[in-house]
């Protein structure tokens, strides 16, 4: 069973952001990374189908020379091999085109199932796992919480809302977004990680690829949220006052 795993490396959550000068994104000469925390349950995920299954999991991660870390981590947990898409500015390219060098690169390897998380830490689009799976033209399923091999197919369960589950039976190939909270996150061993340097990383480009690498989005300004306060008055009895309060908090700020 050959699983493919999306993964990607973003700055680590514990990092003290600053806006660039540029006002364009945020500044990334002293940051840590680390990958996707959805895209490490995804990787989870396919590792432990791979133990369960056989087969082997692929890693592919479209990121920068700097990413190599992430990838290699990937390896060192369990992964066979690598897919490096190396591009310098992985965020010019928006979910669709960033599904399509993830479809471009996948061309030839026909795997049985492809895993993303669920949505990344940075940009968080939540949308790049189900626009692969449509250029790809294969049956899709989110939010997955647990995976299940069957003959023929697979069964899902699917985390939905208010503590319900659906539970859904699908034909191979296909692609699952994860959930975060899949499963217990393991570490890479000792022995892992010499393996690791043994292992093959394919490294390709938008251009080797024959897609387009003309950005197709464009961030103008990233920016903190302006903090503003706003003082009103209720006029009227204490009862009328409290009315007016429970419509305020019910129909513009949403929290009853």
């Amino acid at each position: 069973m050959k699983i493919v795993v999306a993964i990607k490396q973003v700055a680590s959550r514990d990092s003290q952001l600053k806006i660039a000068a540029s006002g364009r994104w945020i500044e990334e000469a002293d940051l840590a990374y680390e990958i996707n925390e959805p895209d490490a349950y995804a990787l989870e995920a396919g590792l432990q189908m791979q133990e369960k299954n056989g087969g082997e999991v692929v890693a592919l991660c479209l990121g920068p020379a700097r990413a190599a870390q992430t990838i290699r981590e990937a390896l060192a947990k369990g992964a066979a091999r690598a897919i490096h898409i190396e591009e310098e500015d992985p965020g010019a390219f928006d979910a669709l085109g960033t599904a399509r060098l993830l479809a471009a690169a996948l061309a030839g390897e026909k795997p049985d199932l492809i895993l993303t998380g669920l949505q990344s830490d940075d940009l968080g689009y939540g949308q790049t796992g189900v626009i692969l799976a449509e250029v790809l033209g294969l049956p899709h399923a989110t939010i997955i919480m647990q995976v299940e091999k069957l003959d023929g197919g697979i069964r899902v369960k699917r985390e939905l809302e208010d503590g319900w589950f659906q539970n859904v039976e699908m034909p191979l190939p296909a692609l699952l977004t994860i959930q975060s909270g899949f499963s217990k996150l393991r570490y890479a061993t000792l022995m892992g990680i010499k393996k690791a340097k043994s292992k093959e990383i394919r490294r390709v480009s938008a251009a080797s690829l024959g897609v387009p690498s003309t950005p197709s989005i464009r961030l103008e300004r990233v920016y903190l949220p302006e903090r503003t306060k706003h003082t009103q008055i209720f006029e009227g009895s204490p009862k009328e006052a409290a009315q007016k309060l429970v419509e305020k908090l019910k129909f513009e700020a949403r929290v009853l």
